[in-house]
């Protein structure tokens, strides 16, 4: 278990820096391929997803337009975030939200955000 968790930190430092890298050079393809490795990294390795989660990210993934998607937040539930592109996200709201809710009961959101060039000192 030691072993995995440690591998999990590693490679996640190494999909980091590979993520940078990809998003540097505009390819989103590549950043949601490392958005899927690490989810299945978190799952596998350091094991904080659950069913719902895996659910979730597997029914994104399953939709055309959706480049990657992950868990995120605190782990064990919650929330995971999507690369979509932008034609595609009606589609990914009503396919996703809905097949969820027919097979686990739980209603679930949607919250829509634009990428930013994030926080800076001035």
């Amino acid at each position: 278990m030691v072993y995995r968790r440690c591998r999990h930190v590693v490679t996640e430092n190494a999909r980091v820096l590979e993520s940078k890298a990809a998003l540097g050079k505009g390819d989103l393809r590549r950043f949601g391929e490392l958005m899927d490795a690490s989810h299945a990294s978190l799952r596998d390795d350091y094991e904080v997803s659950c069913e719902e989660v895996d659910l979730l990210v597997d029914l994104a993934r399953r939709r055309p337009g959706v480049l990657g998607a992950r868990i995120t937040g605190g782990g064990f539930g919650g929330c995971t975030v999507n690369l979509v592109q932008r034609g595609a996200v009606d589609s990914l709201r009503e396919e996703v939200l809905g097949e969820y809710r027919r097979r686990t009961g739980i209603g679930a959101r949607l919250y829509l955000s634009d990428a930013a060039d994030g926080a800076r000192l001035r």
